[in-house]
């Protein structure tokens, strides 16, 4: 199992990523860096809370994960 740390730290390193590709393809779609920046922050805050909280919950079940023997 992940600790919260380290849950949280991919959540960021993700977000930052993602947030950074969000606001270059407003920008290029509509050529405003004021709706591109604000679309972008907002959009991609949600989703890191969102992002955090699956993550959590995928901890809770064993899916998919085996067993060291």
């Amino acid at each position: 199992m992940d600790t919260h740390k380290r849950t949280i730290v991919k959540t960021i390193t993700w977000r930052m990523i993602a947030t950074l590709t969000t606001v270059i393809v407003i920008y290029l779609w509509t050529d405003n860096w004021s709706i591109a920046l604000g679309s972008g922050l907002v959009a991609n805050a949600l989703k890191t809370i969102f992002y955090y909280i699956h993550e959590r919950l995928w901890n809770l079940t064993d899916f998919g994960r085996q067993i060291k023997q």
